[in-house]
């Protein structure tokens, strides 16, 4: 039997301590009143958790526009964390931690998935480096947290890693860890992740990402995926991200639509383009591209920093078309607060300077 939102587990704890229901209403209050910034926005969503109503409020990370608020099924986070749960086999009683900032879905989620799976929870202020002391069963973290936390990772026995792109050196780097890794492919419209790759203790070079249970994916004729996720939105969700599918669980993420260059009648994904010269770049950087009288569009390489010289070796494994007509800087990058680079508004910011 599926349990309802305004149930919380009878095995949930939070920070050590289990509190019955209306208990944890007092800590609530408690921590919107007396805590730090982040525990007040914990307090926050565990009372608009308990409130009476079905739905909650929820923000958009911003990573393909301005950020959005719109109204969720309580029962749909809770299906959600059920997924997860199921997919990991996370059982009553297991450790977690929760280290992401509470004010979007992803940490929104780590928190339903305590109180609804009846996990023990340890919630810490969610810092760039997080210093672990204590063994957990399941974790959550951005790529800037992992690479940052590696000394002490291997306290935790699975991690999920999401909100930006991983690079493949942080992917070396934990091949021979004890930790599970996975990556995650989700946003807010999808309240958290529907798939996961493994990065690591796996034989594949390049695993899929494999969708959570009662979920399937196709795609539409743009060659964009459509989630069917019946226990999480009523309808197929739409995205604008191509993909290449394998199964109608199994599935590998190629770019976004929106960023697709036309350069003379050739269609370039600037995502696959970054991959090939990713190992070369000493800082962070991005293709997109500019009007040109001849091809249409031009491809442009935008790179952060005080200077726009790149070697010329750099493009060595681009093909020819692929190589930028022109090479720009910029000191710093937009970005989400996941650290996200927002490429659109860089790039207007870019125009301006």
């Amino acid at each position: 039997m599926i349990p309802k939102f305004d149930k919380i587990h009878n095995r949930f704890k939070l920070n050590e301590y289990h509190f019955a229901q209306d208990d944890l209403k007092e800590v609530a209050y408690s921590y919107i009143k007396e805590g730090l910034p982040y525990e007040k926005k914990v307090g926050d969503f565990i009372n608009n958790w308990m409130d009476d109503s079905p739905l909650i409020t929820i923000q958009s990370s911003g990573s393909t526009g301005a950020p959005k608020e719109f109204h969720v099924e309580k029962q749909a986070m809770v299906n959600s964390a059920i997924s997860t749960g199921d997919f990991f086999k996370l059982k009553p009683g297991d450790s977690a931690l929760h280290c992401l900032p509470i004010n979007f879905i992803a940490g929104e989620m780590m928190l339903v998935r305590g109180l609804i799976l009846g996990l023990e929870l340890d919630v810490v202020e969610p810092k760039s480096k997080i210093v672990l002391t204590k063994d957990y069963d399941f974790a959550a973290m951005t790529p800037m947290q992992l690479e940052n936390s590696l000394d002490t990772i291997e306290h935790v026995k699975i991690l999920i890693v999401g909100g930006a792109p991983i690079s493949k050196e942080l992917v070396a780097k934990i091949q021979h860890i004890s930790t599970r890794v996975y990556m995650t492919y989700g946003m807010a419209e999808t309240l958290s992740h529907i798939g996961l790759k493994k990065l690591n203790h796996t034989t594949k070079k390049n695993a899929p990402y494999r969708t959570l249970p009662k979920i399937t994916v196709s795609k539409d004729d743009r060659g964009c995926l459509v989630i069917n996720a019946p226990r999480l939105s009523q309808e197929p969700i739409v995205t604008n991200d191509l993909v290449e599918i394998y199964s109608e669980t199994e599935f590998d993420w190629l770019g976004r639509v929106d960023n697709v260059i036309n350069s003379g009648g050739i269609k370039l994904l600037p995502e696959l383009m970054e991959a090939k010269i990713q190992d070369q770049m000493d800082r962070r950087f991005f293709f997109a591209s500019q009007p040109d009288p001849t091809l249409g569009e031009k491809v442009i390489l935008v790179v952060e920093g005080d200077s726009n010289v790149v070697e010329p070796k750099v493009f060595e494994a681009l093909d020819t078309y692929e190589k930028p007509k022109a090479i720009y800087n910029i000191p710093q990058f937009e970005e989400t607060s996941s650290g996200k680079v927002r490429r659109e508004e860089t790039l207007t910011k870019l125009l301006k300077m």
